[in-house]
């Protein structure tokens, strides 16, 4: 078999078998298939496409390149979710929690975050000791026990699809549905989780603006999920605005703390809900949606939901105490507020222009080796169709430094489009996609 071979086949439309992909992807992998053909193909694909059994043949093939993490000594059926990510998502924080209290284990692997603010690892290191530098055994143990875990991935997780992502991002082929969709799914599917729910953004914050990219998208993962024996589904949610209120690393977990206390704002409680009533049903622990989003708001209401956030904590070195005192979580030194410059009503907020606003002030990386300053970043006051009068706090700015305070709030007020007409709020769940 050569790579030559397979190239001109998919550059002229043809579909790859199951053996001539696993070829090429085992060969990548492997140094045996130099970059340059990987790219062609790469461009290939971008243009003709996969159908659903090349989409599923890649994304298998990716996700055994690596471990293949084995989580059958863990009892009951082993939930993970995720999300393709957006601004103010905070959203593992208090969802892991939520259905872990009622009995669902969940065992999850998340990554640092890239961009605007931390990821999952970054903000959850807002707890003083806490780490997901544990073992693979001591990652079970722990599920086993009080039913969570997070750890960080390893570096042997799908490394086929850390190679070719690496690839795909100089050689403008990454907006391609195909391959989006297994590069996500094959580190799902190597994490070995039974049921995978997926959060599948849309709108300014999200990496799909477009609402019919957003459900293209969530359909190829549930049909890849599906096709590899996983119980999948996915939702697709609103991210034309921040998610909540809060920007930030400590900003958002005081926020997911206060949902968890049944104090949170109602869109970032209403999508942890929902998200949280299918994790449930598919671990089989409830028999319809209703009744495991009561079991949930029950668990919020009699503290079962915050007291295992606290034992979550605690497991993985992290201090504990900071989840019932919050105020000792990371402060700026410097905190004001953003006024607005009129009266109106909030129309619009680009998202991914607050997300920027977090990044100017330190809340994330710019590069992998970028440090992160865990107590800046923002909490929103307004959003889009609230009413709002001239001189009102649009939010309040966490910042270490004045000269970056300076930029990130003249970026913020520019993110904001206010005016005289009222607005229709939209609703954060766009819809549901499921087998």
């Amino acid at each position: 078999m050569r790579m030559y071979d397979l190239i001109m086949k998919k550059r002229n439309g043809g579909v790859l078998s199951d053996e001539e992909i696993r070829f090429m992807v085992k060969g990548f992998t492997a140094g045996e298939i130099p970059d340059y053909q990987m790219s062609a193909m790469m461009m290939a694909v971008y243009f003709q496409g996969m159908n659903e059994d090349e989409t599923l043949s890649l994304t298998m093939e990716m996700a055994k390149s690596g471990d293949m993490l084995d989580l059958s000594d863990i009892k009951g059926i082993k939930t993970d979710k995720h999300s393709t990510g957006g601004v103010g998502d905070k959203t593992s924080l208090a969802l892991a929690p939520m259905v872990a209290s009622l009995g669902v284990p969940v065992a999850k692997m998340s990554g640092r975050g890239l961009g605007h603010t931390g990821g999952t690892i970054d903000k959850l290191e807002s707890f003083k000791g806490f780490s997901t530098e544990i073992s693979e055994e001591q990652f079970k143990e722990n599920v086993n026990r009080i039913g969570i875990a997070i750890m960080g991935q390893t570096a042997d997780l799908a490394p086929a699809d850390k190679k070719l992502y690496a690839l795909r991002d100089v050689t403008a082929t990454v907006d391609n549905m195909s391959l989006i969709a297994s590069s996500i799914m094959s580190k799902k599917l190597a994490a070995g989780a039974d049921a995978i729910v997926l959060d599948v953004k849309t709108g300014s914050g999200a990496f799909m603006k477009k609402e019919e990219d957003s459900f293209a998208l969530a359909r190829e993962m549930v049909r890849i999920g599906t096709g590899a024996g996983r119980s999948t589904m996915a939702i697709v949610s609103d991210m034309d605005q921040p998610l909540g209120f809060a920007v930030g690393n400590a900003l958002e977990v005081r926020e997911a703390i206060d949902t968890l206390n049944g104090r949170g704002p109602k869109d970032f409680e209403e999508l942890c809900l929902t998200l949280g009533s299918y994790m449930t049903l598919a671990a089989g622990k409830a028999s319809s949606v209703e009744e495991a989003r009561q079991m949930l708001v029950s668990c919020i209401a009699d503290g079962r939901a915050v007291n295992k956030l606290a034992e979550f904590v605690e497991a993985q070195g992290g201090d504990k105490d900071m989840v019932y005192h919050p105020e000792r979580l990371p402060k700026a030194p410097i905190i004001e507020e953003i006024q607005s410059p009129c009266d109106g009503y909030v129309q619009r907020i680009v998202c991914d222009e607050i997300g920027i606003c977090s990044l100017i002030l330190g809340g994330g990386r710019e590069t992998k080796e970028s440090s992160i300053d865990l107590s800046v970043g923002l909490v929103l006051h307004k959003k889009v169709g609230d009413a709002v009068r001239k001189g009102e706090s649009l939010a309040t700015i966490h910042a270490n430094d004045r000269e970056k305070l300076e930029a990130a709030k003249s970026r913020f007020l520019a993110a904001y489009t206010i005016n005289d007409m009222p607005v229709t709020k939209k609703p954060l769940i766009k819809g549901i996609v499921n087998k």
